[in-house]
C-alpha cells in the first residue's frame, strides 16, 4: 500500500515539475518574437517555429521521461511541437479574418479556441504515431479539450494588452504538457 502512495506522490510531483516547465516556457515564448526578429533572410513560418523552442523542448523532455519513445521519437515530438505551433497561430490568425465584422472580443475567443485545439490536435496526431504514442484517441481527449479551452485565454491577453507577458502561453503550454503526459503515461499502463 505504501508502494501505492509513493507512486502517487511521485507522478503527482513529476506532473507539478511538467507543469512549472510549462508555464516556465509560456513565460519566454512571447520574450522571442523580438530576438528572432533580429534574425535577417529566414521565412515567416520558420521564425513563429523558433518561437515555440522553448515548449519543444519541454515536450522532448516529457517524451523522453514519461514514455519508451528512443530519444528520435523525442526530437519529432520536439519539431511536431513547432510544426504545431505554426499551424495554431494560423488557424487563430484565419479565423481572426473570418470573424471580421464581430466584436473585438468575440474574434478572439473564436480564433483563440481554433488557434488550442489546432496547436493540441496537430500535437496529438503527430505524437500519436511516434512508435510508442498512444494510438486510443480516448487518450488524447483531455489534451485537446485543455488545449482548446486554454486558447480562449487569447481573449483576456488581447483585453488587457499583453504584448511582452502573456496569460496564454504559461497556462496554454502547462496543462498541454501535463495532459501529454498522462497520455503517454496511460499508453504506458495499457
Amino acid at each position: 500500500m505504501s508502494q501505492t502512495i509513493a507512486s502517487t506522490d511521485t507522478s503527482r510531483d513529476s506532473l507539478l515539475m511538467i507543469a512549472a516547465g510549462g508555464v516556465l516556457s509560456g513565460v519566454l515564448t512571447p520574450l522571442l518574437p523580438t530576438l528572432i526578429d533580429k534574425i535577417s533572410g529566414v521565412p515567416a513560418d520558420l521564425r513563429l517555429a523558433l518561437v515555440a523552442v522553448p515548449f519543444a523542448v519541454l515536450v522532448f523532455s516529457v517524451v523522453r521521461r514519461c514514455s519508451a519513445n528512443p530519444w528520435w521519437g523525442a526530437l519529432v515530438a520536439a519539431i511536431v511541437t513547432m510544426i504545431a505551433f505554426v499551424a495554431a497561430v494560423n488557424a487563430a490568425v484565419f479565423i481572426d479574418g473570418q470573424a471580421n465584422g464581430a466584436d473585438k472580443m468575440m474574434r478572439n475567443i473564436l480564433a483563440g479556441l481554433a488557434g488550442g485545439l489546432t496547436g493540441s490536435a496537430v500535437m496529438a496526431l503527430g505524437i500519436a504515431r511516434l512508435p510508442a504514442g498512444p494510438r486510443d484517441a480516448a487518450a488524447w481527449m483531455r489534451m485537446l479539450l485543455t488545449g482548446t479551452l486554454a486558447g480562449a485565454l487569447l481573449a483576456l491577453d488581447n483585453a488587457l494588452g499583453l504584448d511582452l507577458t502573456s496569460f496564454l502561453y504559461p497556462v496554454w503550454q502547462a496543462g498541454v504538457a501535463v495532459r501529454l503526459a498522462q497520455a503517454l503515461r496511460r499508453s504506458e499502463r495499457a
